[in-house]
């Protein structure tokens, strides 16, 4: 499962000095996986304690960034723990699902999406 975070990458000066940036992707490195892609989504979403983003696959690259909270990310049946400065990668078509660790708390994340050319177009409102 590809997990980066703020907390494992140094981050680097730009702007002049001005602004600290923590690159969780460089520049072009998922390029050829994306090239004649498009910006499929933007979302920001919160599970409430004791919900779920119940196991799907979609046929785009996703990327969830914990904002704040904690949960149990499964991607092709791995499941690890993620926190705030957590980015997932999640492959076009893997099966994935995020709940939060405890039924007393949310996590709240940030969502964009890649759509590949094959993708074609996604009903959204079934999931």
């Amino acid at each position: 499962m590809d997990i980066r975070s703020i907390e494992q990458v140094a981050p680097r000066m730009q702007h002049h000095g001005s602004t600290a940036v923590w690159w969780l992707h460089e520049a072009r490195e998922i390029f050829a996986q994306t090239a004649g892609g498009h910006l499929e989504l933007v979302s920001e979403f919160e599970i409430e304690g004791g919900g779920a983003v119940h196991p799907h696959r979609r046929p785009i690259y996703e990327f969830y960034y914990v904002i704040s909270g904690r949960g149990r990310m499964t991607v092709e049946g791995e499941t690890r723990e993620i926190g705030p400065g957590d980015m997932v990668c999640i492959p076009p078509d893997a099966l994935h699902s995020l709940e939060p660790v405890t039924t007393h708390a949310s996590i709240h994340c940030f969502c964009f999406a890649v759509g590949l050319p094959t993708s074609g177009v996604i009903d959204y409102t079934n999931h």
